[in-house]
């Protein structure tokens, strides 16, 4: 009883928040806006601030009802029904249902699936049946039924071990079937075959599988905590030859290995002694063999490294099929928390044939949940109907469309008019498949494409119901799109094209501070080329007392010119060379020479302007953008004028905390 009371609780308990979300804040001309929606907005837009006080809440209600006053404007007078608007919300509708549908149901599963898996290797045995890349259907039924058969005598007691010799993989048959502990995520092409290894209970085996090898019924022997993956060394002395270089004669490889390891307890460095080891891929870098998981050595070699509890560890010496070997831990690497393995997980998947299996599956899932029925006969007749001029680009739909149901998917009916319309349009594909006549399997596999795509579509109209967020989200951008059209025709076009608006405006505003020139200074900046350094001084005494026009048409010629003269004006404060100097007209300053190019320059001070205002022109940036808040506020007060806002008082007072 107490459970069916927790259960009662529960359910009453998510019915009562999605009443709560479901109540209406607040009405626009009777437009509601849900307390869903503006939670979910006010924590987006506050994040680690959102903490519901009574000065947050109503400070961003406040905002909130004026955005929602410009949207409401917005569609009052037509923006929603732009063609081009309702283009780009529909192709960011396609976008983020692709995101919803693939990255949640299908990427976030498999992340999650590979993340678990690898915390436990799975030893496992295997019958095979061997499919060849380039077999026939008939050739792979043959292989199916085959592998059925072998499952047919498990099924009926038969030992798993006396039926291993039937298997194709020649290797595991002498071990009885075992390949060993395996550990996610298996190479691309083999995700059925770990999914049985993890899914399957130790003891117990499962139901056929197909690899990109072919068929396999896989056996779980037993699961441990997964190893990780480990950076090691190790020391060779091979069996089948125990001379090392510089010795005499031949001595036992355990003997040999013996004396290094008497070496490495006295005190050696293993890097030193590596040198002696007869892996000569390894033996020059300390005897390093990298970073690995399970599966990469023999389990002897494998063992003895795992078995070493720290980094810098090293073993007695052991034996393996390659010879005697002392092994060294450098550094163990351990799972890493889940959202630090997620990117580099994402990435593998997304390259790995699982992604498409469960995308597959996932259609599946939606055809099953929504009762999917297909009218066979329907399909059939179509498919039987079709030419050898199918696979051609002369084949077109029917002009007259045909509305018999070839499947439903919940309530949606899909006719046979709206098929004909995608193989017309699927052209280019319908004629590479064609290319050989088969017009039966051009169909079944454009067939299949459009009952993925429709199915897909299907639940893409679902996503508002199941997805909240995705509702929400879909919402405000939506009304993002009306704003920014709305702020632009009322706003921002008016505040730039009305220049009679704009000159009676500024003649409002221009004897503000920001409006007037600060004091400035007409600077010349004189620069005299190296070939014409001997004539600075005589330069410097005529543009201290006439124009520089003087002086460029005393010193400058057609055929040369080692003076130029550049003229600008600055505003005090603003030219660090210029604001050290005295400001009057005539100063100038001392002789600089650029160490670059040899060129000399000096600066000279031509007129000193007051302070003064600035023409509409010389101000028109800030003065339009002024104007734009102008007209904003004016928009806001008709707006509010215009349009009546209800506050729900009681569901905005159980907002607050």
């Amino acid at each position: 009883m107490k459970y069916l009371s927790f259960v009662f609780f529960l359910l009453a308990s998510v019915s009562v928040f999605a009443q709560a979300n479901d109540e209406v804040l607040f009405t626009v001309e009777g437009s509601p806006v849900y307390v869903g929606e503006f939670k979910y907005i006010y924590e987006k837009t506050n994040q680690d601030d959102a903490d519901y006080s009574q000065k947050s809440v109503e400070e961003y209600l406040d905002l909130y009802k004026k955005f929602k006053l410009k949207v409401q404007r917005a569609r009052t007078i037509k923006l929603d029904t732009i063609t081009a608007l309702k283009k780009e919300l529909a192709g960011y509708r396609k976008q983020l249902s692709n995101s919803y549908l693939i990255d949640k149901e299908v990427t976030e599963r498999l992340i999650k699936e590979a993340y678990q898996r690898m915390k436990l290797d799975v030893n496992i045995s295997h019958i095979m049946v061997q499919v060849p890349k380039d077999a026939t259907p008939q050739d792979t039924l043959v292989k199916y039924n085959k592998i059925m058969d072998i499952y047919k005598q498990l099924e009926g007691g038969k030992k798993f071990e006396e039926l291993v010799p039937l298997s194709e993989d020649i290797s595991s048959v002498k071990k009885r079937g075992n390949i060993g502990f395996i550990t996610a995520m298996l190479p691309d092409g083999f995700y059925n075959m770990e999914t049985a290894a993890y899914n399957t209970q130790p003891g117990g085996y499962s139901k056929p599988v197909r690899t990109k090898v072919g068929y396999h019924i896989i056996k779980t022997l037993g699961k441990r905590p997964a190893r990780g993956t480990m950076e090691a060394a190790h020391i060779l002395i091979r069996t089948n030859n125990a001379s090392l270089p510089g010795m005499k004669g031949t001595r036992k490889p355990e003997v040999i290995i013996q004396e290094i390891y008497k070496e490495l307890q006295a005190g050696a460095s293993f890097e030193s002694l590596a040198l002696k080891s007869e892996d000569k891929t390894t033996n020059q870098n300390g005897g390093s063999v990298g970073k690995f998981g399970i599966g990469r050595f023999e389990p002897k070699f494998e063992n003895a490294i795992f078995a070493l509890e720290k980094d810098g560890d090293y073993s007695e010496p052991f034996q393996s099929a390659a010879g005697w070997h002392i092994v060294k831990r450098i550094k163990k690497h351990d799972q890493m928390p889940y959202e630090q393995e997620r990117g580099r997980l994402q990435n593998k998947i997304k390259k790995d044939s699982r992604y498409e299996i469960a995308k597959e599956s996932m259609i599946k899932r939606i055809q099953n949940d929504n009762s999917f029925k297909q009218y066979d006969k329907v399909v059939q007749q179509f498919k039987n109907s079709l030419s050898d001029e199918f696979t051609t680009y002369k084949w077109k739909a029917n002009k007259s469309p045909v509305n018999k149901v070839i499947f439903t998917i919940g309530e949606e009916r899909y006719i046979q008019a709206q098929l004909e319309e995608f193989l017309e349009q699927s052209s280019r594909k319908r004629q590479r498949l064609g290319r050989k006549g088969d017009v039966s399997g051009t169909f079944d596999i454009l067939y299949a494409d459009f009952l993925k795509a429709q199915t897909l579509a299907f639940e893409e109209l679902q996503l508002e119901k199941k997805f909240p967020e995705f509702k929400y989200l879909m919402k405000e951008y939506e009304e993002g799109i009306l704003l920014f059209e709305a702020t632009k025709k009322e706003i921002w076009d008016r505040a730039s094209q009305d220049s009679t608006g704009l000159a009676a405006y500024f003649e409002q505003i221009k004897n503000a501070d920001k409006y007037k020139w600060k004091e400035r200074a007409e600077v010349s900046f004189f620069t005299i080329k190296p070939e014409a350094k001997n004539m600075l001084k005589p330069i410097q005494k005529i543009a201290s007392k006439k124009s520089t026009s003087a002086v460029l048409k005393k010193y400058n010629t057609d055929k040369s010119t080692p003076v130029v003269v550049r003229r600008e004006t600055f505003e005090k404060g603003k030219n660090k060379i210029v604001d050290a100097m005295k400001w009057k007209p005539g100063t100038m300053s001392a002789v600089e020479t650029n160490a670059k190019d040899n060129t000399l320059h000096f600066i000279k001070i031509e007129k000193i302007i007051p302070v003064t205002g600035k023409s509409l022109s010389e101000a028109r940036g800030y003065a339009v953008a002024e104007y734009q808040d102008y007209l904003e506020e004016k928009w806001l007060t008709d707006l509010k004028a215009t349009y009546k806002i209800d506050v729900n008082k009681a569901v905005l007072d159980q907002l607050i905390k």
